[in-house]
């Protein structure tokens, strides 16, 4: 009982068709679904934003979406709306077994800051309560898979190696956005923070 799977954000709004898609995103679902019968543990993460959020470009006058700009924490990438809280677009993909879940991580819900991470808000100081969870539950192994590649699965691995968990990302079961190289990027910053890329 020492592994878990971390799925992250398999959400309609991040596959097809969704407000904020990520091209494939939903191709991986039957791999992971298959993935996690070989875990003790398996763990959902949920982008959950209340409407009007910080992270939003209708938030901001004047802002297109993709564009950057300077929040009290650091650079936001400003996004379209999604994942709205008790949307559609919030819901699990269908055809998701959530039924193997043992937890399933909320995170984004803070309207001032964005989340990325399963472990921390984008502040990288206010945690979202998984690094207690797994610690309780002697888990000190994690594989992840979900959406996207370059953004909360990749700020997600960063922050669980940087905890000391032993951390392996498998790449054929995520999907990248890949804006403006933020994949090489990722996947060279996962490599330096020590997580496998399977």
């Amino acid at each position: 009982m020492t592994s878990a799977l971390i799925v992250i954000d398999v959400q309609n709004d991040f596959c097809p068709g969704g407000a904020l898609a990520v091209a494939g995103g939903d191709e991986i679902v039957p791999g992971i679904n298959a993935l996690m019968a070989e875990f003790p543990a398996v763990i959902l993460t949920q982008d959950w934003h209340p409407a009007g959020h910080s992270s939003f470009a209708s938030s901001h006058k004047g802002q297109a979406p993709f564009g950057v700009i300077d929040m009290p924490y650091g650079a936001q990438v400003l996004w379209p709306d999604h994942c709205i809280q008790g949307s559609t677009g919030a819901a699990f993909h269908p055809d998701l077994n959530t039924d193997h879940a043992d937890m399933i991580v909320r995170k984004g819900y803070n309207p001032a800051i964005d989340s990325y991470s399963a472990f921390f808000e984008n502040d990288h100081e206010t945690p979202t309560g998984l690094h207690g969870y797994l610690q309780t539950r002697g888990i000190d192994t994690l594989t992840m898979v979900g959406l996207a590649t370059d953004f909360c699965v990749n700020f997600s691995a960063v922050d669980a190696a940087r905890l000391g968990y032993s951390v392996s990302v498998s790449t054929n079961l995520c999907r990248a956005i890949d804006l403006d190289g933020s994949l090489a990027a990722a996947q060279a910053g996962m490599k330096a923070a020590g997580v496998g890329l399977a």
